[in-house]
């Protein structure tokens, strides 16, 4: 006699708990593995992914996307039914200087409750969440009515070119729905996230004897002065929000103001000056200076609308520059919260800590738009202490990566069998 969705539901929630020094230990043991990027080399992580899939009688296949660039695609389930992905990358951004850590940041050590170390937020207790999740439904027997796909990628973290776009471009991954275990607050998944338009601006002066200026040469650092403070406008930009965002556009609104303080950013164009190289030394006036600018454009507005504007305000100061864009480019995307993944994914986590959930826009940007060019429902869910991501000291709550572990496990049941009797 077969069991109820509900039974089988019970019968992993206990198996969660019953092996949460494993999920831990995976945790931990990922931490361990440097996979910084840049430089990026995800070959001696994906081996130990590799290797603990294949002992819970899973195996992944390999995908060379560049060099030292590995993803790894794995499954459980049945060929029949629907496909849902569960998506994670192994790269963190650099530790940056040690001297600035309070611990080791790749001891993966576990204090206080604590798990510390450089992508214990992002990504690494998510992935080790999605990993165990898999691997314990597999090891279980659970005969589930569809098909859970893994889908690690070694890229996100440099603008994803080699990870989740190369593998759906070449039809390696695909589903019905997809959960990236990317970090989010406990009780509210991201739903979208606003676009990106990353450019490099360059000014160009005219070299000159420190000793004469201001009356010899053109000096290319003030002249970015002026740019820059032109730049800061792009904040001002008037973005008219399409009416069929603005439900979620609100609810993002209210959620920031109740958690972050940050509810400007959703309806505006941040702009961030995040690097600046320019001259070659004090006694010589610089003929060039080059900064690197982050924006995120909330819906309403294109990475083109943001460069032709940054032109028009070039252009007033009568400037020789370059404009190039580089990294992300992309548009506001969102899957409605009525997707059966959505709604599987925000039940689920009303159910394992009995709140109250919902889903919300994201204020940066991830692999989740690159699903959603494929026309596959995506959101993500994941474990993490927010202040501390791409910082010193990262860390999660130890009961976070717990968390979400029960909710992916539980989610798998829900979307695979809820599709099944559609």
């Amino acid at each position: 006699m077969h069991q109820s969705r509900e039974a089988i539901k019970r019968q992993v929630l206990a198996a969660v708990e019953e092996h949460q020094s494993e999920l831990i230990n995976l945790c931990s043991e990922l931490i361990q593995f440097p996979s910084e990027n840049p430089p990026g080399d995800s070959g001696p992580i994906n081996r130990m992914i590799h290797d603990y899939l294949s002992k819970n009688g899973m195996e992944a296949v390999w995908h060379e996307a560049g060099d030292k660039m590995w993803n790894l695609a794995a499954e459980t389930g049945s060929e029949e039914g629907k496909t849902l992905v569960y998506c994670g990358h192994t790269d963190v951004v650099p530790a940056g200087d040690r001297t600035k850590w309070d611990f080791d940041p790749f001891s993966g050590e576990v204090k206080d409750g604590w798990m510390l170390g450089r992508g214990a937020s992002d990504m690494k207790g998510g992935l080790a969440g999605i990993l165990f999740a898999a691997a314990l439904l597999n090891r279980l027997g659970i005969e589930l009515p569809g098909k859970l796909v893994l889908a690690i990628v070694p890229d996100e973290e440099t603008g994803g070119d080699l990870g989740v776009p190369w593998l759906l471009e070449r039809g390696l991954v695909k589903g019905d729905g997809c959960l990236i275990a990317e970090p989010s607050t406990p009780l509210n998944p991201t739903l979208g996230q606003k676009g990106a338009c990353w450019f490099e601006l360059t000014v160009k002066g005219a070299p000159g004897h420190g000793s004469l200026a201001p009356l010899s040469g053109v000096n290319a650092i003030t002249q970015m002065v002026q740019a820059i403070e032109r730049l800061q406008s792009i904040w001002d930009i008037d973005v008219h929000i399409p009416e069929e965002v603005k439900p979620i556009t609100a609810i993002t609104k209210k959620y920031m103001a109740d958690t972050k303080n940050y509810e400007e950013v959703v309806e505006h164009v941040t702009v961030n000056i995040g690097t600046i190289q320019g001259g070659t030394k004090s006694n010589v006036v610089p003929d060039q200076c080059t900064i690197e600018v982050d924006c995120r454009l909330p819906f309403g507005i294109t990475p083109n609308d943001i460069l032709q504007y940054v032109q028009q305000e070039l252009n007033d100061l009568d400037l020789d520059y370059d404009l190039r864009p580089f990294g992300f480019q992309s548009i506001a995307n969102f899957t409605s919260p009525e997707d059966p993944i959505c709604q599987s994914v925000v039940n689920t986590i009303a159910d394992v800590t009995g709140e109250e959930a919902y889903g919300v826009m994201q204020w940066a940007s991830s692999d989740a738009r690159h699903f959603r060019d494929y026309d596959i429902p995506v959101l993500q869910y994941g474990p993490a202490y927010l202040p501390t991501i791409h910082g010193f000291n990262e860390r999660v709550k130890v009961e976070d990566i717990i968390r979400c572990a029960k909710v992916y496990a539980l989610t798998a049941i829900d979307f695979l069998f809820e599709s099944a009797s559609e």
